[in-house]
């Protein structure tokens, strides 16, 4: 049974919550009251133990404030709760780095890097390529550091061949999300990347040179990202800010449209979880470094080109 300690909070982002309860389950009287609503509601939809991950626990928790440490490990039945993150070191597997404010991954991470954990960092990995590199430089060994938005994972966003037959020749990818670009666009990217690895096989991560033009700017508060990606394909990305919207995805092909919407948190989550055990594991490769960067580039390119 691995063991694992979790690190939050960041604003907006309840995952201390939700990943520790796909590993622990939880505690309806606590987590009815968790600040994120969307969590007990989806969690309650889930058979309980039987959904929960079976090879690994979460048994530490560290957050900035010990009254919601505290709150988030009743509700997700967490033991340990600590003062200090690096309290973690010596007592736990691996690490769960469950913040999505990237401005602090380093500083966050680095301490476990060097004493051999590996870690689990939510998106966005980094916003700038120097910053993801920074990173990957203080890696002991391969696959220590795991990055991926989870919605790689969810099946309600993959393209299937026969999706490919009835669509033709792809012309474009649409993408909406809410909130920023910078926070949220990766919910989109990744998984649009990963349809391009469907549509074109061949297709080698860090080839920047597939980007052939970028143009990004801001409309009615909107964040617009669009690339021509290969004089074929053009990827339209919008992140809609304080509008709410779905997160979504459009394939235009020559024949036919196809629209993919997220819906299922839980088992994008607990699927990315997942292959993070595996990963630690041994018996699974970590999402590689070069689709890490490549993703990095595009966020950076789209927050630069305005």
């Amino acid at each position: 049974m691995l063991k694992f300690g979790i690190i939050g909070l960041s604003s907006g982002n309840g995952h201390p919550y939700s990943w520790s309860a796909i590993f622990n389950g939880y505690n309806k009287e606590f987590m009815n009251s968790c600040p994120y609503p969307a969590i007990p509601e989806y969690l309650s939809k889930q058979n309980f133990p039987e959904d929960t991950i079976k090879n690994a626990k979460v048994t530490h928790i560290w957050t900035q404030d010990i009254k919601q440490s505290e709150h988030v490990a009743k509700s997700s039945n967490i033991n340990c709760v600590v003062e200090k993150y690096t309290d973690f070191i010596g007592k736990v597997d691996a690490v769960l780095l469950a913040r999505d404010d990237y401005q602090t991954h380093y500083e966050i991470s680095k301490p476990f890097i060097e004493n051999g954990l590996p870690i689990y960092i939510d998106k966005p990995f980094a916003a700038s390529v120097s910053e993801a590199c920074k990173i990957f430089e203080l890696e002991k060994f391969k696959n220590q550091i795991f990055t991926c938005s989870a919605l790689r994972f969810a099946k309600e966003l993959q393209l299937d061949q026969g999706d490919l037959a009835s669509l033709g020749d792809i012309q474009s990818i649409d993408a909406v999300v809410p909130k920023t670009w910078e926070l949220y666009g990766i919910h989109v990217i990744e998984p649009v990347l990963n349809i391009l690895t469907v549509l074109l096989p061949n297709l080698k991560m860090n080839q920047h040179s597939q980007i052939k033009k970028i143009k990004s700017f801001y409309s009615d508060g909107k964040k617009f990202v669009w690339i021509d990606w290969n004089g074929k394909i053009v990827l339209k990305f919008c992140a809609t800010g304080d509008d709410h919207s779905p997160i979504a995805i459009k394939v235009l092909g020559k024949n036919g449209t196809k629209n993919l919407e997220f819906k299922d948190s839980f088992n994008a989550f607990k699927n990315a979880l997942l292959l993070f055990v595996d990963v630690v594991n041994g018996l699974a490769d970590a999402p590689s470094k070069d689709f890490v960067l490549d993703i990095v580039k595009i966020i950076e390119l789209g927050t630069s080109h305005e």
